[in-house]
């Protein structure tokens, strides 16, 4: 197999190519989770791979809290299905209490001091209420818990991890936090060997060809773990060895040989990039600095038939949405008419009109 025919089946098993027909649920079930760092990009990741969704369409699904952005994995913030957050969030919450544990002891962040501050946003949030960020922590502040140097972001995220919260609506703009138990009415309960196995079999699904360093990043488990998930899964995987490394994949994954001459705008943080520890079948050496900042920040990129070839950014102004794409290196007037085509579905997802600059950089 070669790197193209790598990029080509990520493109299709991350619904890139092939373009999922479900709804917004089942597209962030069979991703297992999707990165949502940076919520408005996040957005447009569901968009890339469907295009029924708009802009408007993923506000909704979370204020109905069909999907939940929360702490899981690594962690970050993800995208997870409701019925699912308790099971995946039980598979990470001990690892990223221990990975936090230090920082937390060097803010005087106590168990007690936890305790204290999960029954506070408890009682505030009953009855279906939601908070801001800020409106939280000066709730804490007054209750006598101090929320300075980045303290109130371990005090929220361990009421993730202990089930008590997670993001609700946005509300003028800024995100908002409500009770989980208001928000999932029947949970998937799965023991740890159930949750390994599934967990492994949706990301090699819909990220195979990938190696279980792949897995380990991605997910956070340990390499045991990753193993164990991938045992559980071996009648419906298949593996194969390029250049030394050992991927997995589905067994009828197939890559489309037509697929070629495509142009895609990916958004920052996409797991076309992300969720691979080697990503060198899907960019240049000499490309990462441009596109992946030593802060672990990932750019909004365009990819051309599986490469990343630039990177483009965007200004959202009332009824236009202005697109700047800066390529890396010169490209062809087919190259360009592409991507022009490849704008349109964003314009599209916001409902705006778009107004496009191309440029070499």
């Amino acid at each position: 197999m070669t790197l193209q025919e790598i990029t080509t089946l990520r493109l299709q098993n991350q619904q890139i190519i092939t373009n999922h027909s479900g709804n917004i649920v089942s597209l962030v079930e069979k991703m297992g989770a999707l990165q949502a760092q940076d919520y408005a990009m996040a957005k447009w990741a569901l968009g890339v791979r469907m295009s029924s969704v708009s802009d408007e369409s993923v506000n909704e699904a979370i204020a109905s809290a069909s999907i939940i952005r929360t702490h899981v994995l690594r962690p970050t913030w993800h995208f997870v299905p409701a019925r699912d957050v308790v099971w995946m969030t039980r598979l990470s919450a001990d690892r990223i209490k221990t990975s936090m544990r230090t920082r937390d002891r060097q803010l005087e962040l106590t168990e007690d001091v936890f305790t204290s501050s999960n029954n506070i946003l408890a009682t505030a949030l009953a009855d279906g209420k939601s908070m801001t960020r800020e409106e939280i922590a000066l709730l804490l502040q007054q209750k006598g818990i101090r929320t300075n140097e980045n303290r109130l972001s371990h005090l929220l995220m361990r009421a993730e991890l202990e089930l008590i919260i997670c993001s609700g609506a946005y509300r003028r703009g800024k995100p908002s936090f409500r009770l989980l138990e208001k928000c999932i009415s029947n949970p998937i309960e799965l023991s740890r060997e159930e949750s390994l196995s599934t967990l492994a079999k949706r990301y090699f699904s819909a990220h195979g060809p990938a190696t279980i360093a792949d897995f380990v990043w991605w997910s956070g488990l340990s390499q045991s773990e990753a193993k164990q998930g991938i045992e559980a899964n071996k009648h419906a995987f298949e593996s194969l060895t390029i250049n030394g490394q050992i991927y997995w994949m589905n067994r009828d994954s197939q890559a489309d040989t037509t697929a070629n001459s495509l142009v895609h705008l990916l958004p920052a943080f996409d797991e076309y990039l992300i969720s691979y520890r080697d990503r060198s079948a899907m960019i240049a050496s000499h490309h990462n600095p441009k596109t992946i900042y030593t802060n672990g920040v990932f750019r909004p990129v365009v990819v051309v038939n599986g490469k990343v070839a630039g990177l483009w950014s965007r200004t959202i102004k009332k009824e236009v949405v202005t697109v700047s794409i800066a390529m890396f290196d010169d490209f062809s007037d087919d190259v360009r008419s592409l991507i022009k085509k490849s704008v349109k579905p964003y314009g599209v997802f916001l409902g705006k009109i778009v107004d496009l600059t191309i440029k070499a950089i």
